[in-house]
């Protein structure tokens, strides 16, 4: 038996991460089921995702899940495939807006219990028994280079990002970080 192989890969927008992520799930040989997290709010994002989509191999199953990630890994986990997540910051914004909440622009931010709910979730299972129920690699955005953002609810975001961020990082068995299309490893290393 072979041991699950968790992989989180971090960039800013536009980094390569993507990218990056789909070469190691392509190079994996395995199958690929591609757990997509965004949601088509607008004609803009409509466009990304039909972009993303025809960009993937014809092989690959895609899976569309904006809010239940650790259902969705658990059902499609297994020896032969690698699942990949794109993207964690997407799945994070649309638990904090899945209640509808109108956040105010200043003072504390009270998330939804789906929130927490799922983000526990999500953590307990990475942090599994790590046999093998095939291998995982996540995509996220590291949001806390740049400026502290306006605003409670982007705080607020910046934050959560950066403490899933650092929890997946915790669980997984590599963390690589994408700048410019090139790989920093900064837990594990290449396989």
């Amino acid at each position: 038996m072979t041991r699950t192989i968790r992989t989180l890969v971090l960039g800013g927008s536009r980094s390569g991460k993507s990218a990056y992520a789909e070469r190691l799930a392509a190079e994996s040989g395995k199958e690929v089921v591609y757990l997509a997290t965004a949601r088509a709010g607008d004609g803009e994002m409509a466009a990304r995702i039909a972009h993303h989509r025809r960009q993937r191999p014809a092989e690959w199953r895609t899976i569309e899940e904006p809010l239940e990630l650790a259902a969705a890994i658990e059902h499609w986990a297994a020896p032969q495939r690698l699942i990949l997540v794109d993207c964690l910051t997407l799945w994070l914004s649309n638990l904090m807006f899945s209640d509808g909440t109108d956040y105010p622009d200043v003072g504390a931010i009270e998330l939804p219990p789906l929130f927490h709910a799922e983000r526990a979730r999500l953590l307990q299972t990475l942090a599994g028994d790590g046999g093998d129920g095939g291998d995982i690699v996540l995509v996220s955005n590291e949001v806390g280079m740049g400026i502290v953002p306006y605003g409670a609810i982007s705080r607020s975001f910046a934050d959560e990002a950066g403490r899933l961020n650092q929890a997946v990082a915790a669980a997984c068995d590599r963390a690589i970080f994408v700048a410019a299309g090139l790989p920093l490893y900064l837990k594990g290393g290449p396989c």
